[in-house]
């Protein structure tokens, strides 16, 4: 009989493994990211203080679009304002470069984007 193992915890085996390598310090934090099926989330997290120093999220970008023009969290155009307000949010705290932590998820798709668009908005990594 095969123990079948979730997506999730596989995701969540592979994120421990780059952890164990990827760490943010006061000088060069690090951008996490979560992505959900409905959203994607980006969080710049300082883990010798074990402080989160900005993030942003899909659900934020929608709040100030009209009803019809609502974009969903769950597509590229979303995943791209969101790495471009994260690296706005970043360098208003003076943060300019960070380490990239893909969170266990393929550097494809939505996780691609969000990070071509905080390097294009200005972040090193």
């Amino acid at each position: 009989m095969l123990n079948k193992v979730s997506k999730n915890e596989s995701r969540a085996k592979i994120h421990r493994r780059i952890r164990r390598k990827v760490a943010g310090t006061p000088e060069r934090p690090r951008l996490n990211v979560y992505r959900s099926v409905n959203h994607i989330y980006a969080q710049v997290i300082d883990d010798s203080k074990q402080r989160t120093l900005v993030s942003a999220s899909s659900l934020e970008t929608g709040k100030e679009k009209d009803s019809k023009k609502h974009i969903a969290g769950g597509n590229i155009a979303s995943a791209k304002q969101v790495g471009k307000l994260i690296a706005e949010r970043a360098k208003e705290k003076g943060v300019k470069k960070v380490s990239f932590d893909r969170g266990g998820y393929l550097y494809h798709g939505r996780v691609k984007a969000l990070a071509e668009a905080a390097r294009a908005a200005g972040l090193e990594f």
